[in-house]
């Protein structure tokens, strides 16, 4: 009997913001297409349909798009008073963030009318409205909750991730399963949660297959990559300060310093315009280009001389796995969190 047999086919639902840029977007669309593959009916619910990878899901696969409620703070309250007013609170703060919370309702309703046998969410803000959800609508479906980041981390950051710290310890014990993507996340999830260790069960990032290593071979135009080029130093991600770009720009122009080399870096945030800045206050702009969001970062790592990951935390850290896989070197800071060990 073949493997993609033993299942029976189940009615599956992965529930998170949306298919943004990053890992999280990336491995929820891998993650889709795959279950739907085995047989099984797959919901992807999201809170808004939208982000590079959205074209990339299988037409099996049923998207779900739920309506924002302009009456979420009441629903909140009705679900969980003891948490509402932090978790409103957090919603508020960061304005920039994914927001979960004011689609709760509807949410509600598709568990009510969808009933799915099981429900994944991703990320701690989608964690939280999958477990209110669900006991709201008084339905048989277990839910999975997974962290993709370590909390700790988060916490100190800003005050409004920590707002979040009294509805996790109260609900987290409440999931069917909590799934982390490293030892690292798994460690701290379980601190934060006050879960014992043993009950969080690290399941790593899905993410070489046959199309990553295909993607590899494709050819790129930039002139920097062309042959007799300068070696080039390539790094990967959202501008934000988890990732650190400002430790990578100034590592890069002490080694400039030494030798002729140019430094790539693929991704957009909010930081974009300070790391443009701060190349110009080092000297290196010349040497550095910000491309943006690019659909195949595998071609770039397989023609880089070393990729270089300069975060100051991670969850499980993809691109590391995908730049070993393409035969790009890694050079990385012994961040918390991150990879298999």
């Amino acid at each position: 009997m073949s493997e993609r047999k033993r299942y029976r086919p189940a009615h599956l639902a992965l529930f998170v913001p949306n298919l943004c840029q990053g890992g999280v977007g990336r491995v929820i669309c891998d993650l889709a297409a795959e279950l739907s593959c085995r047989g099984h009916r797959v919901d992807l619910v999201l809170c808004e349909a939208a982000g590079p990878y959205l074209e990339e899901v299988p037409e099996r696969v049923r998207i779900v798009e739920l309506p924002r409620s302009a009456w979420f703070p009441l629903q909140a309250l009705a679900s969980a008073p003891m948490d509402a007013p932090a978790l409103v609170s957090y919603f508020l703060l960061r304005r920039a963030a994914l927001l979960t919370l004011p689609h709760l309702p509807a949410l509600i309703r598709y568990l009510r009318r969808d009933r799915p046998a099981v429900m994944l969410a991703a990320k701690t803000p989608a964690n939280l409205a999958a477990l209110w959800a669900a006991r709201s609508a008084g339905v048989s479906t277990r839910i999975a909750i997974s962290e993709c980041t370590t909390l700790p981390s988060e916490f100190a950051k800003d005050r409004a991730w920590r707002l979040l710290a009294g509805p996790i310890r109260r609900h987290y014990r409440r999931a069917d399963a909590q799934l982390a993507i490293s030892n690292g996340v798994a460690d701290a999830m379980a601190q934060c949660a006050r879960l014992p260790r043993k009950q969080v069960i690290t399941i790593y990032n899905g993410v070489v297959n046959a199309k990553l290593l295909d993607q590899a071979e494709a050819p790129i135009e930039h002139a920097w990559f062309q042959p007799n080029s300068p070696p080039v130093i390539l790094g990967a991600g959202r501008l934000v300060l988890q990732k650190n770009f400002t430790l990578l720009l100034r590592a890069f122009a002490r080694a400039r310093k030494q030798r002729p080399v140019r430094l790539v870096i693929l991704g957009e945030g909010p930081q974009r315009a300070s790391l443009e800045a701060l190349a110009r206050e080092l000297g290196i702009a010349a040497d550095m280009a910000m491309l943006g969001w690019v659909a195949n970062p595998a071609a770039y790592m397989a023609r880089s001389a070393v990729f270089a990951l300069a975060s100051a935390w991670e969850g499980f850290g993809n691109v590391i796995v995908e730049a070993l896989a393409a035969g790009c070197p890694v050079v990385s800071t012994d961040c918390p969190g991150g990879g298999p060990a």
